[in-house]
């Protein structure tokens, strides 16, 4: 009977070990989806696309200011693409996204990104570092630090 208990017991501990890493890759799935999204509509220059990509309050660090946007409205206000056009900027893409923390509603995501001119060319390489939350079934960037200007 001691063996049963201990064998029983085993099993349902391997069984919630594994629906925590189920779960655990499901929010990796969504996160590593919501970046593909952030991305792509950045690159299309889609102010209402990407702010869909983010949860509120968004908060960003970079260019030693912290920034809070509390609606898609403020958000999708702003333009940033000016002055990243007359940066010489046409598009950038992810160089590496590694998943440093994750939980069944958060995950923080270690990214480089390289920005690129109209004929592909690398300008810039940054890290920065992207919180993506679940809030209430939307899956977001709630906020992100980087070393972009």
């Amino acid at each position: 009977m001691k063996k049963l208990t201990l064998t029983l017991m085993a099993l349902l501990l391997a069984l919630g070990v594994w629906a925590n890493d189920m779960e655990e890759s499901d929010s990796i799935n969504e996160a590593m989806q919501v970046l593909d999204s952030f991305m792509y509509s950045f690159n299309t220059r889609d102010m209402n696309s990407w702010s869909e990509t983010l949860n509120y309050p968004h908060v960003r660090i970079a260019g030693g200011k912290v920034t809070v946007w509390d609606t898609k409205e403020e958000y999708s206000a702003t333009n940033v693409f000016n002055r990243l056009t007359a940066t010489g900027w046409d598009h950038s893409a992810w160089v590496s996204r590694d998943v440093v923390l994750v939980s069944k509603n958060k995950v923080h995501i270690s990214t480089v990104f390289q920005r690129y001119d109209k004929d592909n060319n690398p300008m810039k390489k940054y890290q920065s570092l992207y919180v993506v939350t679940n809030d209430e079934g939307h899956w977001g960037v709630q906020a992100r630090s980087s070393l972009a200007p």
